[in-house]
């Protein structure tokens, strides 16, 4: 696979003059460099690459791809190797807790930093939304004491609550929309013992990230969602970076 990606980048590049083969060269040492960090890697080591000078534009660039755009400012710099296998080792916890809940869709994505964290999200069993409503019923409520109950369990953590509309409407009917769906799920959270200090990130993205078609009921109702990060706090990080120290 190496080599196709080479070859192709080659026949790309073929016709250059002499004068640029001393930028040819940093192309090709770039994408050598690129290309072992894609291989260097692999399912029983993602933390331990995190913090490593590409490694974490790379985690970067994944989170770009996931959408991640929530989470991650509070992470003031690179997490060295050895703490980012200790936080993507709690993250893995983390995660196995959050699939026990009824409902959730939960996956491992990476911050702005490359660092491990858990996405999760509820289908319309879970945390549902009329259209134009930013109101929890009793259904919706029933899973947020589930959720209160994961994240108290994991107090070394910071959490984003953002919020989702259909297409249905204008802009500035849907963001502030939005921004009150996870309003109202955090004042929920908070209501049943959920510490407010730990729910770093409460935001609206609008209609701008659907994860369905928005043509049919089915697709609207599904992107009329709530989705949760959890990520490593600045405390985990501290502690890992002693532990790993």
């Amino acid at each position: 696979m190496i080599y196709k990606i080479f070859s192709t980048f080659v026949a790309r590049n073929r016709m250059f003059h002499l004068k640029d083969k001393k930028t040819m060269k940093t192309k090709i040492i770039s994408l050598l460099l690129c290309v072992g960090m894609l291989f260097a890697c692999n399912n029983t080591q993602k933390g331990a690459g995190i913090g490593a000078g590409g490694g974490a534009v790379l985690g970067g660039i994944i989170g770009a791809i996931a959408g991640n755009t929530a989470i991650g400012a509070a992470i003031g710099g690179a997490v060295g190797a050895g703490a980012g296998a200790i936080i993507g080792n709690r993250m893995d916890k983390a995660k196995k807790q959050a699939q026990q809940i009824e409902g959730a869709k939960v996956e491992t994505v990476y911050d702005t930093n490359g660092v491990q964290a858990v996405k999760t999200t509820f289908d319309e069993q879970g945390i549902y939304f009329a259209t134009g409503k930013s109101t929890l019923d009793a259904n919706a409520k029933a899973t947020l004491n589930k959720v209160a109950d994961w994240i108290k369990n994991n107090p070394d953590t910071d959490v984003a609550i953002i919020g989702h509309t259909d297409n249905t409407g204008s802009d500035a009917v849907n963001n502030p929309l939005s921004v009150n769906r996870a309003s109202s799920v955090k004042a929920y959270l908070t209501s049943v013992g959920v510490n407010a200090s730990q729910l770093k990130r409460c935001e609206g993205q609008g209609s701008k990230n659907p994860v369905a078609d928005n043509s049919t009921a089915d697709g609207r109702q599904q992107n009329r969602r709530v989705e949760f990060y959890m990520y490593a706090s600045q405390q985990m990080i501290q502690n890992a970076q002693q532990q790993a120290n």
